[in-house]
């Protein structure tokens, strides 16, 4: 394996939108949701592993769940783990990880990818992530990995790219935001358009560069700890500056700002799995389309649902289409998919009962 690459895993989220399952406490990434065998963090290590060493995957995480990580991932040093002591989105968090990885090797090149994501093909997801390497090593270029659009999704921003280039990494014209359904169509139809994954691949050089221009207080603030990093006196610098950083996006932070910005279109199957709906379209189904993880079900009158118990719960359902039902610990959800970006406001009402 290849020394110089490395990979930032983001594994920080609360996945809000699978609760009950999900909780603050235990979010998405540490579940097994798919009845795989494996959770989400598990699955995403093992597919970086086939090309990164593992010594070189780092987990960016909350402070809260940093036994949960060690626990899932025993091959992993306590050292290898970043801990974020306040809630700053992506920007901080990778210029913190990469600096780190800098100062470890100058030569480095690395991918930051979310923990929590579902691919089904792992030699495709390899073999593009090679292309990706191999391009930035050769160029500076700050690359993103981009998925092919099967639908007009308004749950995703978009990357536009330039339609005349034939190469198979693509100068990026554009990010666009989450769009409303029309224009979400247009961009379909007009061919040059990928969902924005958030999976991202350059050199340690290109992107600590690109925070210098780009972001000058942020990197300021980080490079002040540089003599710092990888040494025990890292963890008390990053306590004590890390909640100055602005909270800000990547993708706000740098890649709207870049020029050197390319896009792979990837070879692989993809979901993001950020809802109950989504995780329905990736599990297998009976002859009614309904999904089922976990439970032991008699079904009548009912299509379309997704059902997820903790245990080998007997479930019986008669005369529901399209709904959520998950049973976990002491709560019950019985809830429309149709509706499933709501579930975010419910758990703050659950929470006042």
């Amino acid at each position: 394996m290849n020394k110089n690459y490395y990979a930032i895993l983001m594994a920080g989220g609360v996945g809000s939108r699978f609760w009950p399952v999900s909780t603050a406490e235990f979010p998405k990434q540490f579940h097994d949701m798919l009845g795989s065998g494996s959770t989400l963090i598990q699955k995403t290590f093992s597919r970086l592993s086939k090309l990164i060493p593992a010594e070189n995957i780092l987990i960016l995480t909350n402070e809260r769940y940093n036994d949960i990580v060690l626990e899932q991932l025993p091959m992993v040093k306590p050292e290898q783990v970043l801990l974020e002591p306040a809630m700053r989105n992506t920007a901080p968090c990778i210029l913190y990880a990469s600096l780190k990885i800098q100062k470890q090797n100058p030569d480095a090149v690395m991918v930051v990818a979310p923990s929590d994501h579902w691919i089904e093909d792992e030699n495709a997801f390899v073999a593009d992530l090679q292309a990706c390497f191999d391009f930035c090593t050769q160029e500076t270029a700050l690359m993103t990995l981009g998925i092919q659009p099967t639908f007009p999704n308004t749950g995703f921003g978009y990357i536009e790219y330039d339609k005349s280039d034939e190469k198979p990494i693509k100068k990026v014209s554009h990010f666009r935001e989450k769009p409303d359904y029309e224009t979400a169509k247009s961009f379909l139809e007009k061919g040059n358009f990928l969902w924005n994954g958030g999976i991202f691949i350059w050199s340690a050089k290109t992107i600590t560069a690109a925070f210098e221009k780009f972001q000058p207080q942020m990197n300021a603030l980080f490079q002040k700890g540089i003599e710092s990093y990888n040494t025990a006196d890292e963890v008390r610098f990053i306590n004590e500056n890390y909640a100055a950083a602005e909270n800000i996006s990547i993708d706000y932070a740098v890649m709207e700002n870049a020029e050197n910005v390319y896009v792979l279109p990837a070879t692989f199957d993809w979901n993001d799995l950020g809802t109950w709906g989504s995780l329905h379209e990736k599990l297998g189904k009976d002859e009614n389309n309904n999904a089922v993880v976990n439970a032991r079900v008699i079904l009548e009158n009912a299509s379309n649902n997704i059902i997820r118990t903790d245990s080998k719960k007997i479930i019986i359902i008669d005369g529901l289409d399209d709904f959520i039902i998950v049973d976990k610990d002491n709560i019950l959800l019985i809830y429309p998919k149709s509706k499933e970006q709501d579930i975010k406001r419910i758990t703050g009402l659950a929470a006042e009962l």
